[in-house]
């Protein structure tokens, strides 16, 4: 038995997100279902990142455990060959069997997308979400600078989240516009339900004048979702860069 690690390209745009619903598809349930179809025994696989409805990736991380001959190196043409457009594994190889992706220390990178115009454009439709309002970007850089460093993330996380500990460190936290996009770029250790798109339905409050920069400390310190704005929509969010820390793989 040996275990393998893929790297995993997809467009959430049509799955209920990364994990196994019972009401929908999701990422793992296909690449379960090809896998275990490719490799003729029942497979099932470990992602890294449980990424929501609808969210974009260019790297989630996923194991399993097979028994297959054909090399690891190789499983990645072999398993493309069976997945839809909009799912690609971009690299696959063999780990150590010990080696689970949720149980080690990492760096995720996301960026939050916003095409910023008069009218949509329909090819950013699916990757960036559309507002025609103004936005003051220097005042969202501003603002974005508060979530560096480490902090309790209680006010940017979903109301429906299990997690007992809200305290999470961000090593990095952009705004940048380039054209007609503003992108929020931030980098961190873990993530919360549903808190990087909190972050960014915040900044853009700031953008339009609803809050101020500083708004931001109040918020962490309130511990409230309540305190923070909206939740932004799933489609302008991407999962860009997944690292992992102190160690070889």
């Amino acid at each position: 038995m040996k275990r393998i690690m893929l790297t995993v390209a997809y467009d959430g745009t049509n799955y209920h997100g990364w994990q196994r619903q019972p009401n929908g598809e999701t990422i793992e349930s296909v690449l379960n279902r090809c896998l275990s179809e490719l490799l003729q025994e029942e497979t099932e696989v470990i992602g890294a990142s449980r990424t929501d409805s609808g969210v974009h990736a260019l790297c989630n991380v996923a194991v399993f455990d097979t028994n297959t001959n054909i090399p690891p190196d190789k499983l990645a043409y072999a398993l493309n060959a069976r997945l839809p457009a909009d799912i690609k594994i971009q690299g696959s190889k063999e780990v150590d069997t010990a080696f689970h992706p949720r149980h080690c220390d990492s760096r995720k990178t996301y960026e939050y997308r916003i095409y910023h115009a008069e009218f949509p454009m329909p090819t950013e439709r699916l990757y960036a979400h559309f507002s025609y309002t103004h936005y003051d970007v220097e005042r969202m850089k501003e603002a974005a600078r508060y979530f560096v460093g480490t902090h309790d993330f209680k006010s940017f996380c979903s109301t429906d989240s299990q997690a007992e500990n809200t305290v999470r460190q961000m090593e990095r936290a952009e705004v940048e516009k380039n054209g007609n996009l503003i992108v929020f770029r931030v980098a961190g250790r873990g993530f919360l339900y549903n808190m990087v798109r909190i972050m960014a339905g915040t900044l853009m409050e700031v953008g339009r004048g609803n809050l101020e920069p500083e708004d931001v400390k109040r918020i962490l310190e309130a511990k409230n979702r309540s305190a923070a704005g909206p939740t932004a929509p799933a489609c302008g969010l991407t999962l860009m860069k997944y690292e992992f820390l102190n160690t070889n793989i």
